[in-house]
């Protein structure tokens, strides 16, 4: 009987027992409210872990710094260089010198020239010994060539070519010497002429008067 009345009281108390370990899962809600806020805690520390990580490529991505480019260097143009001013024609009226049809005198005529310095101006006046519009007006000069003329300190220096067409009698080469004298002697600045015949002083022009180094006004007569 007793030991019926102890296993009575030994389960008694151990109903006492799994009822009281019954009666803690009651409490489970403030434990439950407890992972919950460590739950929170730790998502807000994953957010913050987040933050930690490297950025989104939209917000990593740098503005690169806006780069200045260099200015050109100004090219200095030089300054234009003036040409030379080119001198104007001049137009000048002269008299030139012919021979008659019997080449019996000298015949002048008034002619024109045009020119820009004083070597053109001489060779233009002796171009006008070689060639004529009338008939009766023989040039003296025609068959001659002129190589070359230089002027200097009133002096004109002529150098010429004479092809054996252009030989004339002793009466038509005097006439030639006498109108080259007097169509240059007309220029109040010609001293004197000198004539070479292909770079030579000869002593006559076509073997009938001599030629005199140089011509002058006095030694021509005029």
């Amino acid at each position: 009987m007793n030991k019926k009345l102890t296993y009575a009281g030994i389960a008694a108390l151990l109903l006492l027992v799994i009822s009281g370990c019954g009666d803690k899962p009651t409490a489970a809600p403030a434990d439950a409210s407890g992972q919950d806020s460590t739950s929170v805690s730790s998502g807000a520390e994953g957010n913050n872990a987040g933050n930690d990580s490297p950025a989104s490529p939209a917000s990593s991505t740098a503005t690169p710094a806006a780069t200045s480019t260099p200015e050109p260097a100004a090219t200095v143009t030089p300054a234009a260089t003036e040409a030379p001013a080119v001198p104007e024609k001049q137009s000048l009226k002269i008299k030139t010198y012919y021979t008659d049809l019997q080449q019996n005198d000298l015949v002048p005529a008034d002619v024109s020239i045009t020119f820009k310095d004083a070597v053109e101006k001489y060779t233009e006046a002796f171009k006008t010994l070689q060639k004529s519009d009338k008939a009766d007006q023989i040039p003296l000069w025609n068959k001659i060539e002129l190589k070359s003329l230089e002027f200097s300190n009133g002096q004109i220096v002529m150098d010429i070519h004479k092809p054996d067409e252009a030989q004339l009698g002793a009466g038509g080469e005097a006439l030639a010497i006498g109108a080259l004298s007097q169509m240059f002697f007309q220029f109040d600045e010609v001293k004197n002429i000198d004539v070479l015949v292909d770079g030579e002083q000869v002593e006559s022009l076509m073997g009938h008067v001599d030629l005199v180094h140089p011509i002058t006004r006095e030694n021509n007569g005029l």
